[in-house]
């Protein structure tokens, strides 16, 4: 009976384990676990003269730090220890500079045992970038029934950024409410790793507010940009909006459109067409083709060109500058008609039936019909070469042509470059080659130059700079052509492509759901191409090569902004003592003290206003330095 007894009367109760961070590639905090405390008090814990000396200090502190008149906490306090109340309400969602502030208070200065303060600590998940690129970062959410419900990073990485969850031994004093034996725990949970994302702020801005500038201006449904490192595959910004269905004028990040959303892709598609041609030598760019008045006709199926009267006779490589459906669907048709499965087999080993094995669920799979299939027919072949009867998502389609601008070599997108733990680095994410070669070099070469040209001459010719080359296709997809029933038509607006076109250093894609048709203005080239010039030319024109950062003795410094080596010999940090960061940008401040090694969690956004632990103190591995911002 004793044993009983003591099992409901004394039971362990988990500590959750904070969880590690997801930083930006620039030092960024992109999310974070914030430490929140509740105080209450055992009224029944301090001995009666400790009672009587302190009460009046402890009102008058609490008065102080909460502004409701000493007496009023005097009078709540007495009350509680009238009526031996063991759990005693004193605050709730106290941060941590406040929790270290109330233990020095008269009373609760004495700790949990001779002072009566109990302290319950839980932690909150935030986003100091707030919704920007939120599907991305993604979150962590416990339904009712215990089972998580997780997206993005947060849900692809959880076993790292989980940490492990310690005990601690409690009594029971009334009914549902349980103290803490002892000061210390019986297991101090183990925070979580931290999670180094490929994700550039300062790209992901650019593209967030380019991208939602144009759904605005065109009253479009939904869309999203993605910008890639061309040599590693690392994403460097990805933006989702979706229309708020319940206010039409907002959007917000609702899906993750460029993962999940395989669509049929209109003209991006023809690139496929010029590569599988070039690698049978089939056809070359010089090859001339009548473009039929705009309207080829096979099996009874009309293929039209957007320009009323098409093109004449053209080039192949004049036809896929201007986007020529007849031209290219001659092209294709003519050199496979007799074995289709020829041209859908180049397809596959360009990787362009294949989902790319990214770590987030739901993404989208790449379809294409194959002869004999249920989706095949006589003209399956043809539609496919403009981009029709096929589908796949935006970042299949980037990828793709990222390869293009990589000379050949296919790469995995990735989010994440590293898993740390402190300043050591646990995991490092490499690129990951898909295809080491998807052509021949002399066909990538023809295919590099052909993007440069749609930019200079053809269709996307409102995107050309003498300054500063671009290559890239258009699209334009009708989104329920199958529909008789008079519907207006949706069109999908797209434009894929890298920059500078001859040193590429990053690919992007842009696609436009839905842009308002009664504008009689929805092709890719004025709708997702100025999504792209606009992005590619403030990461060339605005983006910032020098940092400026006050440095830590006080004067002013200017330097290059490498996180790695720059703050500790910069900045005069030195190693093992707390620098002041006041006044510095979180992202900076977080950067600065997470290269010497410690442990950082981060209130707020803007600029560092309180630190927890003062300059000059030593910095102790197990310390958490808490770092409170504001604009």
């Amino acid at each position: 009976y004793r044993k009983l007894a003591k099992e409901r009367t004394v039971r362990n109760f988990v500590i959750p384990a904070n969880k590690g961070n997801v930083y930006s590639a620039d030092g960024s905090l992109l999310a974070t676990s914030i430490p929140n405390y509740n105080i209450r008090f055992d009224a029944m814990a301090p001995k009666s003269e400790d009672f009587n000396a302190n009460v009046g200090g402890l009102a008058d502190s609490l008065s102080v730090m909460f502004g409701k008149p000493s007496s009023y906490y005097d009078a709540g306090l007495r009350r509680a220890r009238g009526t031996k109340n063991r759990f005693y309400l004193i605050a709730r969602n106290l941060s941590y500079t406040e929790y270290v502030r109330i233990k020095t208070f008269p009373l609760f200065s004495k700790g949990a045992f001779k002072g009566g303060i109990i302290t319950e600590q839980f932690t909150i998940r935030e986003h100091p970038i707030g919704m920007i690129a939120k599907r991305t970062i993604g979150y962590d959410i416990v339904r009712p029934d215990g089972k998580h419900y997780a997206k993005g990073i947060e849900g692809a990485y959880k076993k790292y950024l989980d940490g492990k969850d310690g005990r601690v031994l409690k009594q029971k004093i009334a009914k549902g409410q349980w103290k803490p034996i002892r000061d210390v725990n019986e297991v101090d949970p183990q925070d979580g790793y931290d999670i180094i994302s490929t994700i550039d702020v300062y790209i992901q801005d650019i593209a967030h507010h380019a991208l939602l500038k144009q759904l605005q201006e065109y009253d479009a449904d939904h869309g999203c940009v993605v910008v890639m490192e061309t040599k590693t595959g690392y994403i460097k910004a990805i933006a989702n909006l979706g229309r708020d269905k319940k206010e039409d004028s907002t959007y917000y990040e609702r899906v993750n459109y460029a993962v999940s959303e395989s669509h049929e892709p209109g003209s991006t598609y023809k690139l496929a067409d010029l590569m599988a041609l070039f690698e049978d030598k089939k056809a070359d760019t010089s090859d001339i083709y009548d473009s039929r008045g705009g309207d080829f006709t096979i099996r009874g199926k009309h293929v039209r060109d957007s320009h009323e009267g098409g093109y004449g006779k053209i080039s192949l490589g004049r036809g896929f500058e201007v986007s020529s459906n007849t031209v290219l669907v001659q092209a294709v048709y003519e050199a496979y008609k007799k074995d289709p499965m020829q041209f859908v087999n180049h397809l596959k080993r360009f990787g362009l039936d294949k989902k790319l094995g990214l770590p987030f669920e739901g993404e989208g799979a790449p379809f294409i019909p194959e002869e004999g299939g249920r989706n095949w027919s006589a003209i399956a072949m043809p539609w496919m070469a403009f981009g029709y009867g096929v589908s796949i998502t935006p970042l299949q389609t980037l990828t793709y042509y990222n390869a293009v601008a990589n000379n050949g070599e296919m790469l995995k997108p990735q989010f994440v470059s590293e898993i740390r733990e402190w300043n050591r680095t646990i995991k490092k994410f490499d690129k990951k080659v898909i295809n080491p070669k998807i052509c021949s070099d002399e066909t990538t070469k023809k295919l590099q130059a052909c993007l440069a040209n749609v930019v200079k001459n053809g269709t996307a010719k409102k995107l050309y700079s003498k300054n500063f080359p671009m290559a890239g296709k258009t699209g334009t997809a009708a989104a329920n052509y199958n529909r008789g029933d008079g519907t207006t038509k949706h069109y999908v607006s797209s434009f894929v492509g890298y920059f500078p076109a001859d040193n590429p250093k990053y690919s992007c894609i842009v696609v436009v759901h839905e842009p308002n048709t009664s504008r009689n203005n929805y092709y890719g080239a004025d709708v997702a191409g100025p999504v792209f010039k606009r992005i590619a030319q403030k990461i060339y024109t605005d983006a910032p090569s020098m940092n400026s950062i006050r440095n830590i003795d006080g004067k002013n410094s200017i330097q290059e902004k490498n996180f790695n080596d720059y703050y500790t010999e910069t900045q005069n940090a030195k190693p093992g003592i707390v620098p002041n960061v006041k006044g510095m940008s979180g992202m900076d401040a977080v950067a600065l003290l997470g290269n010497m090694g410690a442990k950082v969690k981060v209130i707020g956004t803007g600029k560092v206003k309180k630190q927890s632990i003062e300059a000059g103190k030593t910095l102790n591995r197990d310390e958490i330095i808490i770092l409170e911002l504001s604009s």
